[in-house]
């Protein structure tokens, strides 16, 4: 007798895998994770996520940036009204505003998938632009202002949109506004996480309110493990390249992606 119960366990676990490394590596990397889930679904023929599985692995990713910035966030803690606590709240309410304004609309684009190649495109010019610019900040984290952080927080929210990278946009938009690059990719990172748990939070009361699906539990956790080893691995390798190297190769990627979506849709095939 055939076994289908343990062919379906199985490629739920395919799917948690492949769905947890994608979340995991781009979520960090300014190429956006949201529209690569998109494309790599279409190319895989994968269906959605799910709701479950697509709230556990964010929080595979939030994991992974709790444990690299571990000494912040216990600071944060401990002194919850220093400067770069204060940063990070007003960096979110931006954030906040335009993910609950827009929340519908940007749902919509994120299912048709019809402006993700121009998205991408969009993405790669932010990462060149910022790429230019990326040796002359000097702004460490107490040289921060709000306003400068109210910035960087807006183009957070923009980031809602599919293929808009959120790292892509936050790194680039502190470089911008003058602040060192080491210290703009750390305070990216530590701007995503009250947006990452609130997008855990929001899916968290949808799957109360009986919009969970049938998932096994071991795809679940493998998902989540997968997606917070690889999130570990994409925030230190992306720490060490704003640092020492050049975004130019991501702005590079993304270009040729978004252009090759773009043939394939204007041909009906994507």
């Amino acid at each position: 007798m055939y076994d289908w119960e343990g062919e379906c366990i199985m490629s739920e676990m395919i799917k948690a895998v492949i769905l947890g490394v994608i979340q995991g590596l781009t979520e960090f990397l300014p190429v956006s994770s949201s529209g690569h889930l998109l494309v790599f679904r279409k190319l895989l023929g994968l269906s959605e996520a799910g709701l479950f599985l697509d709230t556990m692995l964010h929080f595979g990713t939030l994991l992974a940036v709790i444990a690299v910035f571990w000494r912040d966030i216990l600071d944060m803690i401990k002194k919850p009204f220093s400067h770069l606590t204060l940063l990070v709240i007003v960096g979110t309410i931006p954030t906040a505003i335009i993910g609950l304004f827009f929340k519908d609309f940007f749902e919509e684009l994120a299912v048709s998938g019809v402006t993700v190649g121009w998205e991408f495109l969009a993405t790669g010019f932010i990462i060149w632009l910022a790429d230019r610019v990326k040796d002359k900040g000097r702004k460490e984290i107490r040289d921060i202002s709000f306003g400068d952080t109210l910035i960087v927080g807006t183009l957070q929210g923009v980031a809602i949109l599919p293929a808009i990278s959120r790292s892509g946009l936050t790194i680039g938009g502190a470089l911008f506004q003058g602040i060192h690059r080491k210290t703009a990719a750390r305070f990216s990172f530590l701007l995503s996480i009250p947006a990452i748990m609130g997008a855990v939070v929001i899916q968290s009361a949808d799957l109360l309110g009986g919009k969970a699906e049938a998932i096994g539990t071991a795809p679940l956790i493998i998902g989540t493990i997968v997606s917070a080893v690889t999130g570990y691995i994409a925030v230190k390798w992306m720490l060490n390249v704003i640092q020492r190297g050049s975004l130019r190769g991501f702005a590079y990627y993304v270009w040729i992606l978004g252009a090759v979506i773009i043939v394939a849709q204007f041909m009906g095939k994507f």
